[in-house]
Order: structure tokens, then C-alpha cells, then sequence
């Protein structure tokens, strides 16, 4: 018998697990948003891959590197396993359809809310995108859930407030507004009936 595809949920990073700071380059400046360490470890011990999906578009901007990427992913990944909290997978673009130079400046797939970010970690992790979600701070993140296929939520923290309003105005409902991650969590455990 075929081993049935996982449930996972989708983190946007900045505002959403971390706090947001804008265009944040030092891991030291990473801080976790309260009670999201707690949150990844109930989608863990519920059996829920957990994956980050993030827009990274300083690279493009020239605020950052890839590598500055890449450190404070390790950082974050490093503080939520202080917590007893497990990322199983990062993805992130660096991409700008309108900012930077060469390779970084281009209307990609990846970028948010484009699904390519989705998509890799569906082929890599053997995800069931039908029974999965997205939770995120942004219009983009709410957006990916709906390109996806997945049910979308939206946190807010982060950049939350401001962004609810362009979620009105482009008359998007989400599946549920959550205060934070940890309502988030508790709004995704309390809705999972079937085996995972």
C-alpha cells in the first residue's frame, strides 16, 4: 500500500514567526514573535511537516545576501530548537520583478504568490497541498494559499493590520484571521479530524 502524502503548513518568516524589523540582515537582531516556538512544536508533535516560504527581496534591493539569507534562516532554525521546535524545510526568493540588477531582477515563479516556493517542497517533502495550509502576515501569503490550493491563513502580527485592509479591498476571505501563530495553530489543530 502506498504511504498516504503528509499535511503540512506553510510559515511566511518575517512578521510571522519572527519579529518583523524590515529587511532583516543580522541574526542577532532575529527575535521570535511570543508563543510561535511553542506553535511549530504542536504542528511537529501533530505530525504536520512545517516549511518556511519566504520573500527575500533585499537580495534583489542590495540590502543583503543570499549567504546574510541563509545566516539568519540558520539563527531562526537554531532558536525554535532551543524550543523543542523542528523547521522541516526552507525556501525562499531573493527575487524583484521592478528592483535590482542581473540575475535578482525578474518576475520569477517563486516570488510569493506565485507557487514555485510550494511546489519544490511539495516534490522534495511528498506533500498533500489539499489538506495543507498557509499561514502568513501579508496579501501575497493569503494569495499563495489560494494559488496553491491549500486554505490560507492570515496573522496579525507583523505587517497584519495594514494588510488586512488590501485583503478587504481585493475582496479576499480567508479561512481564518488569527491573532498570531499560536492562534493560527491552535485554529488548524482543532480542525484536523482525519489521519495524517
Amino acid at each position: 500500500m502506498k504511504k498516504a502524502k503528509r499535511r503540512a503548513v506553510f510559515l511566511d518568516r518575517d512578521g510571522t514567526i519572527n519579529v518583523e524589523v524590515g529587511y532583516l540582515n543580522d541574526p542577532e537582531e532575529l527575535e521570535l514573535i511570543p508563543g510561535a516556538a511553542q506553535a511549530v512544536a504542536r504542528l511537529n508533535d501533530a505530525g504536520f511537516i512545517v516549511v518556511v516560504v519566504s520573500n527575500q527581496s533585499g537580495v534583489a534591493r542590495g540590502y543583503f545576501t543570499e549567504e546574510d539569507v541563509h545566516a539568519v534562516n540558520r539563527r531562526m532554525v537554531e532558536v525554535l530548537g532551543r524550543e523543542g521546535a523542528r523547521i522541516d524545510g526552507i525556501y525562499y526568493c531573493p527575487h524583484h520583478p521592478e528592483f535590482g540588477d542581473g540575475e535578482y531582477r525578474k518576475d520569477c515563479g517563486c516570488r510569493k504568490p506565485n507557487t514555485g516556493m510550494v511546489k519544490r517542497a511539495i516534490d522534495d517533502l511528498d506533500i498533500d497541498i489539499s489538506r495543507s495550509y498557509v499561514v502568513g502576515d501579508h496579501l501575497g501569503d493569503v494569495l499563495l494559499g489560494v494559488n496553491a490550493g491549500a486554505r490560507s491563513i492570515h496573522v496579525l502580527t507583523g505587517h497584519g493590520i495594514t494588510e488586512r485592509e488590501k485583503l478587504i479591498e481585493h475582496g479576499i476571505a480567508t479561512a481564518y484571521l488569527a491573532r498570531d501563530l499560536a492562534d493560527a495553530v491552535e485554529h488548524i489543530l482543532s480542525h484536523t479530524t482525519e489521519e495524517l
